[in-house]
């Protein structure tokens, strides 16, 4: 399962001014539908129209399947973030992405080539509380010597590992790893700091590196691979020679 990568990644390249137009007719008739499913609250036509898992922004679980989209419907779109799609205009504010499809203004919202819902880069009130409260049960679970962080970024699985990567502020991420079977709870095994977050064109693939003397180790997120691609992968380089690589899953705790 994918994890909310998507918010981070869609973030830089609208930052970064990827070139974007005015929906094509095609497009339009898609912001045009999605926009009077949700003013007549059509919950069901919504769910029947959504790339599965539908990522939230982590910690917060993401929305696994037609029933957990209707159950949580509210949760994700408030009067708010309503009124923003409600108020849109197909021609002026849904924008042409290219193969990423269509994102309504800054990305609030994007659907994919066929005109499914493929991410939902807004937080409502309700999401904005659990995920604090779900960020504080961490710190709380964690061993003494990681339990600070400003966001927390992903959990990673392999073979042999267990793999966590936070935030501290201002991109300065940390690596912290143990042994397959311990907790989080223990010491970690190994502790890395500022590490640096590397983005592959606009597929959304990105990569976390930490280097450690001669060391350097990789935590790839894949968003778009190959059909039997993971959704992780973890690389250990020994200056240019790669000495481990073990697929990852990318799990929440």
């Amino acid at each position: 399962m994918k994890r909310s990568y998507l918010f981070v990644i869609l973030s830089i390249l609208i930052c970064n001014n990827v070139s974007a137009q005015e929906a094509s007719s095609e497009y339009q008739i898609f912001a045009k539908r999605f926009i009077e499913n949700i003013k007549d609250n059509k919950k069901e036509a919504l769910a029947d129209q959504v790339v599965y898992p539908l990522n939230r922004e982590y910690p917060i679980p993401d929305i696994i399947d037609k029933a957990d989209f209707i159950k949580r419907y509210d949760e994700v779109f408030d009067a708010n973030f309503k009124d923003e799609i409600i108020k849109s205009n197909p021609e002026k504010n849904w924008y042409d992405m290219g193969l990423r499809g269509i994102m309504l203004n800054k990305g609030s919202i994007w659907l994919d080539v066929d005109g499914r819902l493929t991410a939902v880069n807004y937080l409502s009130k309700f999401e904005i509380d659990l995920r604090k409260k779900l960020i504080a049960e961490q710190k709380n679970d964690l061993d003494a010597s990681i339990n600070y962080f400003q966001t927390p970024i992903c959990i990673l699985e392999t073979a042999k590992f267990i793999i966590r990567i936070d935030d501290l502020g201002k991109n300065n991420y940390r690596f912290a790893s143990w042994a397959i079977g311990k907790k989080m709870s223990e010491k970690p095994d190994m502790i890395l700091y500022k590490g640096k977050l590397i983005v592959e064109g606009i597929g959304g693939n990105h990569q976390y590196e930490f280097a450690n003397d001669k060391y350097t180790y990789e935590c790839a997120i894949i968003i778009l691979g190959e059909k039997n691609s993971p959704p992780a992968r973890f690389t250990i380089y020994q200056g240019s020679k790669k000495i481990l690589l073990q697929d990852a899953k990318i799990v929440s705790r």
